[in-house]
């Protein structure tokens, strides 16, 4: 009965279930607490289209998180593609709007990836410094746009992403391909290996740098999807300078969270979409109980500590890297 027990403990429907509790859990809360302002059915799907743009960039950012990097520059990459794509789509359409936002993305990605691999020197320090230099070009797209409303996409025809269907049916083509590279390719199966001791991967016959690179790419290539997504859904973007693109890095961070914590039961892809709705509910219950903005966010990030912390719990005598 005890093998049993802790089989189940450690099972992906144990670590579904858990997710599906805590999401349950903070939907009743909230909605016991303000009924008129949270949690009714289109509220609930206008919490899912802001969560599913986190989620997308949290399983981009999974590939580097889980081999110990981290990158600052995904807000300034999401500001670049966004404008990148706007400007294309002028003349383009839909293709220039879409391909300008992924191949963005990934073109960044390498780039990042290239610096970080050359330069060898902390990815935080690394990609601090490309941030604001994203920011910059950034700035640069917006003075190519003569359209008179830089950033803006106002062509009524390409903003098919903007709601439902088509909004849903890119995130969960981005989650279909997280899931295929974590289950059946190398890359997931390397970049678990390199986060989990570095030294024997190497020695394993593991090209450590060649997957870190690998990693940029793919991150920043959710990160053109995320791009997409968010420019479509807010229909425009604003250019940005002084780090401030910053703010849009944590937010996919924190789905990142839940999915590193919720890798042991097997599951980080639905870990990462279900922590970004929980999050997103969090917000905007305090934001519905006129929780004032800083205490909403200390309140956000101790919750999300809190779950972190309680599913995450090494056993005893294990090293925390």
């Amino acid at each position: 009965m005890n093998d049993t027990l802790k089989k189940f403990k450690s099972s992906r429907f144990f670590g579904v279930a858990v997710l599906v509790i805590l999401t349950v859990l903070f939907w009743v809360i909230f909605r016991f607490l303000s009924p008129a302002n949270f949690g009714s059915k289109k509220l609930l799907g206008d919490y899912l289209q802001t969560s599913i743009q986190y989620a997308v960039g949290g399983c981009g950012l999974y590939f580097i998180v889980v081999m110990g990097l981290f990158d600052f520059s995904i807000g300034a990459n999401i500001v670049l593609s966004s404008l990148v794509g706007v400007l294309l789509s002028r003349t383009m359409g839909y293709t220039g709007l879409i391909g300008g936002c992924l191949l963005c993305g990934a073109l960044i990605g390498a780039f990042n990836g290239f610096f970080y691999s050359k330069l060898r020197i902390p990815s935080m320090i690394v990609t601090v410094g490309l941030m604001l230099i994203l920011e910059s070009v950034a700035n640069y797209v917006v003075g190519l746009d003569g359209s008179g409303f830089p950033g803006k996409l106002t062509d009524n025809g390409i903003l098919a992403f903007n709601h439902a269907p088509w909004n849903y049916i890119v995130a969960a083509a981005a989650f279909l391909l997280m899931v295929f590279l974590l289950r059946f390719t190398r890359i997931g199966t390397y970049c678990n290996a390199i986060g989990s001791n570095e030294f024997v991967a190497k020695n394993m016959g593991i090209n450590v740098e060649k997957y870190k690179f690998i990693g940029f790419v793919l991150l920043h290539f959710f990160v053109g999807i995320m791009a997409l997504l968010t420019v479509s859904y807010g229909k425009g973007m604003l250019a940005v300078t002084g780090m401030t693109s910053m703010d849009r890095n944590f937010k996919p961070l924190m789905g990142t969270f839940f999915g590193i914590a919720f890798k042991r039961y097997g599951c980080p892809v639905t870990a990462i979409v279900l922590g970004e709705f929980i999050i997103t509910m969090i917000f905007n219950g305090l934001v519905a109980l006129n929780v004032p903005t800083t205490i909403n966010d200390f309140v956000t990030g101790a919750v999300l500590l809190a779950i972190v912390t309680l599913t995450n719990r090494g056993r005893k005598g294990s090293v925390v890297k």
